[in-house]
């Protein structure tokens, strides 16, 4: 019987996820949206798509919550895009209130999923979602991590003109603005990034990464970046679905962890069958230690806005 994903959200992000799990055949795809005909048609174009890329995932466009029964995971993409001029916390109540209810959907007919974060603002959604869902916490991961760590990544290989795969760097923290890229764990080809480049360099590599989101929405104008976080929510997907157990950074919930507890804050985790199978603690300096805590205070401060709100 062939491991089934669903997708919730039919937008940019959404639709291009499952465009990507069916082109890889992780899995069967179900894509939900409350728009009448608009999971139903962008499923039957990457059905047509099918004969032309040769791959054999079966693929269903839906309103109906049933068709998603028995779902091995679940991308949660719903809600809100940013638009010029928005922090991801704007999004904050409307948000909250759609992830909330696609939550309770999800596991009212797959108790068993685990619920893969994608809506903003991420670290605060996550919360929401674990709330809701009642799933233990290693069954509610967040992305970000891996798509600010994809970004950083990505500016050191342009600065550098050097092969992307030969770029490795670690980003922490919650996604957005307080986010903690750690220079002194980014290398290429196994040389740390700070032999390669000045510290001024450094700082600003770190800087766009913290407003590449921002950045991308400035020029799009009317949209938000969904190729990267498509490609990092499925990185995650595949992890668990064919057990890889691959170390990535994401949101996780921490129970005493970097002397942070009862927060989604991201972090490195071994991702498996199981969903969080571990959480990696990194020995960090006390600059990075201290902009960790921030950056999980500036997540607490959300939650304690929304709790005071009735969602």
């Amino acid at each position: 019987m062939n491991k089934k994903i669903t997708v919730v959200g039919a937008g940019n992000v959404g639709a291009t996820a499952a465009q990507r799990i069916a082109e890889k055949e992780l899995a069967d795809v179900v894509l939900v949206d409350i728009l009448e005909g608009v999971p139903q048609g962008k499923v039957l174009d990457m059905t047509q798509a099918a004969p032309v890329e040769l791959y054999h995932s079966h693929l269903k466009g839906t309103q109906k919550y049933e068709d998603t029964a028995g779902s091995d995971v679940v991308i949660i993409t719903a809600g809100l895009p940013r638009k010029p001029g928005m922090s991801r916390d704007d999004l904050l109540l409307t948000n909250a209130k759609i992830v909330k209810s696609v939550s309770q959907e999800i596991v009212r007919y797959s108790p068993e999923t685990i619920l893969i974060i994608v809506s903003n603002p991420l670290d605060a959604m996550c919360h929401v979602a674990y709330e809701a869902s009642g799933l233990p916490s290693s069954r509610v991961i967040g992305m970000a991590g891996i798509l600010d760590t994809a970004r950083l990544r990505a500016f050191i290989a342009m600065e550098l003109d050097v092969a992307i795969s030969n770029v490795n760097a670690c980003v922490l923290g919650g996604h957005g603005d307080t986010m903690v890229p750690l220079p002194s764990y980014c290398t290429v080809a196994g040389i740390p990034l700070a032999d390669l480049v000045s510290n001024e360099q450094i700082e600003a590599l770190v800087e766009r990464t913290r407003k590449g989101g921002a950045e991308i929405v400035s020029l799009l104008k009317t949209g938000s970046a969904y190729y990267a976080p498509s490609a990092a929510a499925v990185e995650m997907a595949e992890s668990i679905i064919k057990d890889q157990k691959k170390i990535l950074p994401c949101a996780a919930f921490l129970e005493g962890q970097y002397g942070i507890n009862n927060l989604f804050v991201g972090i490195p985790v071994k991702l498996g069958k199981n969903g969080v199978e571990s959480i990696m603690e990194l020995k960090l300096t006390t600059d990075e230690s201290d902009s960790l805590k921030k950056s999980a205070a500036s997540v607490q401060n959300l939650l304690d806005a929304l709790n005071k709100l009735d969602y």
